[in-house]
């Protein structure tokens, strides 16, 4: 049995942003596909970071460069010819924005303007695939998960040029890229993803390590904030689905938006997930160092992925507590074992399709 198909097989993958962290993640299942993959990105923007603890760029033929620039995307896609690209590059942290809100704008907005205007001179039949990102949505607080259909927005720079991202999408998609044509191009967009080997700043599951490898307690900046928690192989498997299904003849069905979440009982606020995290590493403790003075970021955020399930056939495949404990073991296995991080991700990822196989689920066992 061949996960997607075997859509990956031998087959010419541009993945962008290969060295952030789902971007490492995804290389690896690349490579245990059989993808012969094309990576572009800046550096590693951590240290350290999975990209290089995991050797993620070694099954890939590696370019550095920045998606702003326009040429370079133009030459490498003219030349590569890929049959499938997975666009994950991104400034991908909200309170970042609000330092950097041009260089947020530019890199997401304009650089995926750059990558599908390259796409369209290079004129080759392809599946493309861009990962934006559940907020952007113009978020109104409300107690339902966001469809597909609802308003783009965001109130700060990181939300709007996601949804300005989105707009991008669709506008090159119906002015430029007939669903009936060579080219099919759509958008992804998950939720809050954990994992092993995230490093970022100002993300949940970072400050959860520092501290309880250091046996400090953990510091919550906003314990009542609800988000729809996964892991990060769960969008990954929609993002791989996404772009094999477009490759069907009939595939220009599946180029719009989608919606890839967690299961509802998996969408939590961050006490509820800090206080799983504990229990998954076996000991620690949290404080709230709330701060009514701190920049705004949206208290409550949920997806629905209906879309997926009754199109894609696409669903979760670990419930929380399995996200949370695949998570903690794989820093327990870093933190005691530097040198265990390639080995780690690749046996998630083998557990993760085992599961999807249990579940029958249609992306791990043929369509």
């Amino acid at each position: 049995m061949s996960s997607f198909g075997g859509a990956y097989q031998g087959t010419d993958v541009l993945l962008t942003g290969h060295t952030g962290f789902k971007g490492s993640w995804l290389a690896l299942w690349l490579e245990q596909l059989g993808a012969r993959t094309i990576g572009l990105a800046l550096d590693p923007a951590t240290d350290p970071a999975l990209c290089t603890l995991a050797d993620a760029c070694s099954g890939l033929t590696d370019h550095r460069g920045d998606i702003r620039d326009a040429k370079l995307l133009e030459t490498l896609i003219g030349d590569a010819k890929p049959r499938i690209i997975l666009h994950l590059a991104a400034q991908a942290i909200v309170r970042e924005s609000y330092e950097t809100p041009l260089d947020t704008l530019n890199t997401n907005v304009m650089g995926t303007a750059n990558l599908l205007e390259a796409v369209r001179r290079a004129g080759h039949p392809c599946s493309v695939v861009v990962v934006t990102s559940d907020k952007c949505y113009e978020n109104v607080n409300w107690d339902y998960g966001y469809r597909e259909t609802d308003p783009m927005g965001g109130s700060d720079p990181y939300s709007m040029s996601k949804g300005a991202t989105e707009l991008v999408v669709s506008s090159w998609r119906r002015s430029f890229f007939d669903p009936n044509g060579p080219i099919r191009v759509a958008s992804a967009r998950a939720g809050n993803v954990i994992g092993g080997g995230d490093w970022a700043r100002d993300r949940i599951m970072t400050d959860c390590i520092s501290a309880l490898c250091a046996g400090t307690p953990i510091g919550v900046r906003n314990p009542v904030a609800t988000r729809p928690w996964q892991h990060v192989l769960e969008p990954l498997s929609g993002y791989l689905e996404l772009g094999a299904r477009m490759l069907e003849p009939d595939g220009g069905r599946f180029a719009t938006g989608w919606n890839f979440g967690p299961a509802v009982q998996s969408v939590c606020n961050v006490q509820r997930l800090v206080e799983g995290m504990i229990d998954a590493w076996g000991s620690g403790s949290w404080e709230d160092l709330s701060d009514p003075t701190a920049v705004h970021e949206a208290k409550l955020l949920s997806l629905t992925w209906e879309k997926a399930y009754h199109h894609l056939d696409w669903e979760p495949t670990w419930s929380l507590d399995q996200c949370l404990t695949a998570t903690a073991d794989w820093y327990r296995g870093w933190h005691e074992k530097p040198g265990s991080a390639r080995t780690n991700c690749l046996s998630q990822i083998d557990a993760y399709e085992s599961r999807a196989r249990e579940l029958r689920l249609p992306w791990a066992v043929g369509h």
